[in-house]
C-alpha cells in the first residue's frame, strides 16, 4: 500500500468518526494577515474611524463602511 494510499484512508476514516459524531467539515477563506494589503487596509480603516465625528451613530458608520465591501450580502 502506498504512503498517500495510506494517507487518503486515514483521512477518510477520520471524516467519518467525525460525521459520525455529528460534525460536518467546513472550508473557511480567511484574510490573509501576512499580505501588505492587509495591513495598508487595516490602516485605512483605522483612519477613517479616527476622523469620524465624535457624535456619528457607530451604526451609520458601520453601515458605511459595509457599503463599500464589494460582495458582501
Amino acid at each position: 500500500m502506498t504512503t498517500k494510499r495510506r494517507a487518503r484512508d486515514h483521512v477518510t476514516a477520520y471524516r467519518s468518526r467525525m460525521k459520525t459524531r455529528g460534525l460536518r467539515q467546513v472550508n473557511l477563506w480567511l484574510p490573509d494577515t501576512r499580505a501588505p494589503e492587509f495591513k495598508k487596509e487595516c490602516r485605512r480603516q483605522s483612519l477613517v474611524v479616527a476622523g469620524a465625528e465624535r457624535g456619528e451613530p457607530i451604526d451609520e458608520l458601520l453601515n458605511r463602511a459595509a457599503r463599500t465591501v464589494e460582495g458582501w450580502t
